[in-house]
């Protein structure tokens, strides 16, 4: 059952890589009105100048997301390809979300 145990491990990768995908866009979202609201403001430029490094460093993450999001979705279809025969209730919710995930951020392959 190893087989089992790995494909678990591997939805729980592309379940938990989507949840922090949306946890950077959220914070890109709330850096980028912080960020605004300081030049609207005159902030110090020295603040500002950290602030818009802080936002950057949270765009940078969306891309590692991206990244990291489809290889593990690669790596998931293939151990469920090998799993075809099997049923369950892992192999149901892997397939369920190799479905939301292409669904909600389309690859370049698909």
């Amino acid at each position: 059952m190893e087989t089992i145990r790995s494909l678990k491990i591997k939805t729980s990768t592309c379940k938990r890589i989507v949840k922090e995908l949306h946890s950077y866009e959220k914070e890109v979202g709330r850096e980028a009105a912080k960020t605004a609201h300081m030049k609207d403001k005159g902030a110090d430029p020295y603040d500002l100048r950290q602030q818009e490094n802080v936002l950057g460093e949270s765009r940078m993450m969306i891309p590692d997301c991206h990244k990291r999001l489809e290889a593990a979705l690669a790596d998931l279809k293939s151990t469920l390809a090998g799993l075809e025969e099997k049923e369950g209730p892992e192999v149901e919710d892997a397939k369920k979300t190799v479905a939301q995930v292409e669904k909600q951020f389309p690859t370049k392959d698909a």
